[in-house]
C-alpha cells in the first residue's frame, strides 16, 4: 500500500528542505524562504508590500497597513529540521527590532506573525506560549505564528495555490532527484540541560546498572530517535506510524534474541555490545521511510529501555517498576 499523505489526491507534497536546495547555502535557503512567506502573505491579505534593505528593513520581511499609521508584519526565520530554545534569541531580537523601528520611524505595530518553517519542540513551545502572551499584553499587539502546519494549511488553500506551486511543486522533481524521500535525518546534539535532565531517565539508570560509565553518546542517541517518534506521533500520518512500530518490533527482537542467548551462556556483560552490533547489521533493512541515521536506530532501542520494554541486566523488569519517571 502506498504512503498516506495529508494532502489533496494528485497534490505534490511540500518540502521547506527545497528553500536550501535551491538556495544552496544556509543564507540563500533564508532568503528563499522569506520571499515565499512575503507572496504567501500577499496572496493571502490584501495590500501587502515588502521594504527593501536600504540599509535596513525595519524589521518587516512583509506588511500591510499604511506606515502612517498601524501595520501587520511578517518576519520570517528558516528554523529547520526544528525551531528550539537555542532559537530564543533570535525570535526575542526580531520583535524588539520590528517595534524600536516603528517608534523611530512613527508607526505602530498591530500584528506581528513568525513565520517557520518547521515545528518548536516541546521546552520552545512552552517558552513561545508565555512569552508571546506576555508581549501582546505589554505592547497592544496581537502575535501569531506560522509554523510548518500553519504554513501547509495555507499553501494548500486556494488562495495560496499558486504560491505553492510556484515554490514547490515547480522543484518537485528536481528536488527528488537531489534529495530523495530517503535522505537522512540531521543528528542535532543535545543543550546541556536537557542532558543533565536525561540523566534520570530508566534507559541511563539500566545502563549504569550493566557498568557502562561514559553516556553522553547513549544521550545522544536516545535525543535523536525520540525527536523523530515525537515528530511522526504529532503528525499522525498512519504511513508513518506503521513504519515506527515496524521498525520498534525489529529492534526489539533483535534485543530479545541477543538477551535470551546472553542469559543462557551467563554473558550479559557483553549484550549491550552484541545488540549493537545487530543494530548495526540490520539498520539499512528498516523501513526507508523513517530516513534514520544509524544514530537514529540505537535510540530506539534506548526509548524500548526507557519504555520498560527492555533492559542491559538479568534483573531489568524489578529495576523498571522500582524507577520513578518524575
Amino acid at each position: 500500500m502506498p504512503d498516506s499523505i495529508a494532502v489533496p489526491t494528485g497534490v505534490q507534497p511540500i518540502s521547506f528542505d527545497v528553500h536550501a536546495l535551491r538556495g544552496a547555502s544556509a543564507g540563500g535557503a533564508r532568503e528563499d524562504f522569506e520571499k515565499m512567506i512575503i507572496q504567501l502573505a500577499a496572496a493571502t491579505t490584501p495590500n501587502v508590500r515588502s521594504i527593501a534593505a536600504n540599509p535596513g528593513d525595519w524589521g518587516i520581511d512583509a506588511f500591510a497597513g499604511n506606515l502612517g499609521g498601524a501595520i501587520t508584519v511578517w518576519q520570517s526565520k528558516y528554523f529547520m529540521p526544528v525551531t528550539t530554545k537555542k532559537h530564543v534569541q533570535q525570535v526575542k531580537e526580531s520583535l524588539d527590532n520590528v517595534l524600536k523601528a516603528a517608534v523611530d520611524n512613527g508607526h505602530t505595530i498591530a500584528s506581528w506573525i513568525l513565520c517557520i518553517p518547521s515545528s518548536m519542540d516541546g521546552p520552545m513551545t512552552a517558552w513561545w506560549d508565555t512569552w508571546s502572551k506576555a508581549r501582546e499584553k505589554e505592547h497592544s499587539l496581537v502575535i501569531q505564528l506560522w509554523d510548518e502546519t500553519a504554513l501547509r494549511k495555507k499553501l494548500l488553500s486556494p488562495e495560496g495555490d499558486d504560491v505553492r506551486r510556484g515554490f514547490y511543486e515547480t522543484y518537485a522533481q528536481a528536488a527528488l532527484a537531489q534529495a530523495p524521500v530517503e535522505q537522512l535525518r540531521l543528528v542535532l546534539d543535545v543543550e546541556d540541560d536537557k542532558a543533565a535532565a536525561l540523566g534520570s531517565a530508566l534507559f541511563v539508570r539500566q545502563m549504569a546498572e550493566a557498568g557502562h560509565v561514559e553516556l553522553d553518546s547513549a544521550k545522544k542517541q536516545f535525543f535523536n530517535a525520540d525527536l523523530v517518534a515525537r515528530e511522526i506521533a504529532h503528525k499522525d500520518v498512519p504511513a508513518e506510524v506503521a513504519a515506527l512500530s515496524s521498525a520498534d518490533a525489529t529492534l526489539h527482537g533483535l534485543w530479545e534474541m541477543q538477551f535470551n542467548e546472553c542469559a543462557a551462556e551467563d554473558a550479559l556483560r557483553v549484550l549491550h555490545t552484541r545488540v549493537w552490533r545487530d543494530v548495526r547489521n540490520e539498520h539499512d533493512k528498516l523501513p526507508k521511510s523513517l530516513r534514520l541515521e544509524l544514530v537514529h536506530s540505537w535510540g530506539l532501542v534506548h526509548r524500548l529501555v526507557d519504555n520498560r520494554k527492555a533492559g542491559w541486566v538479568k534483573h531489568w523488569r524489578q529495576i523498571a517498576a522500582e524507577h520513578s519517571d518524575g
